[in-house]
């Protein structure tokens, strides 16, 4: 289910848009003024963000400049919304490097048209490099691991680890296929070196660690949600 964080200080905006959006079945964020727009974005890595360009706090060009300057979200699609009269705005955003704008008043049916075109295009320009599962996320072409938004160090074998439970999202994967995607081995001989190097990311993960599960007799697993990482 993709997120999509709507930053909008209009409430009667905001609500419609949000239902509008969960009527997709898509996970909606929301925010009504733009320091806090950016802080949820930073901390949640939103598939798409729905940003209005009048903002109190912050405006909608410096949230985006915020978003942009930030490697998590350098790359996360933006549609802004701007009043029909805000014709320079809009051509302000455009440059700056937003993906599409509509202006209000606005069609709902329109808007969420436009969230599926952005988040088609996305998925197609980056298949595979960029991972969300529960409290992680991946980006695979920067090398850079995240955990409750705040960056991880690992090494590089236990980021292709983590790496391949992830991309499982949730189904168990087997020890056979963690030591050949890991590793390169096709054997089972090396079992110890995935239990030592697991073992390992879970001290990583703190109080995490529980999202990692033990499958018997299979191999791994994330937690699909947080009620089963007890």
């Amino acid at each position: 289910m993709p997120t999509i964080l709507v930053v909008e200080d209009e409430e009667d905006i905001l609500d419609l848009v949000a239902f509008n959006l969960q009527k997709e079945e898509y996970e909606v964020l929301r925010a009504s003024n733009g320091n806090d727009g950016l802080a949820l974005a930073l901390e949640r890595m939103p598939d798409l963000v729905v940003l209005d360009l009048m903002l109190p706090g912050r405006d909608g060009f410096e949230v985006f400049k915020g978003l942009r300057d930030d490697s998590r979200t350098r790359n996360t699609p933006v549609l802004m919304l701007t009043a029909k009269a805000e014709v320079a705005n809009r051509i302000t955003g455009l440059k700056l490097g937003a993906d599409d704008y509509v202006t209000k008043p606005f069609s709902p049916r329109e808007l969420v048209l436009r969230v599926k075109a952005l988040l088609r295009r996305a998925t197609k320009a980056v298949p595979g490099t960029k991972i969300k599962f529960g409290p992680f996320y991946l980006d695979k072409s920067a090398f850079k691991s995240y955990l409750n938004g705040d960056e991880m160090d690992l090494t590089t074998t236990e980021f292709k680890l983590l790496s391949t439970l992830l991309e499982a999202q949730g189904q168990a994967v087997e020890r056979a296929t963690l030591l050949r995607d890991v590793w390169g081995y096709t054997d089972m001989v090396h079992t110890r070196t995935l239990d030592t190097h697991v073992k390992r990311l879970r001290e990583k993960l703190g109080g995490d660690a529980h999202w990692i599960q033990t499958v018997r007799g299979i191999g791994y697993t994330l937690a699909v949600d947080p009620s089963m990482a007890q």
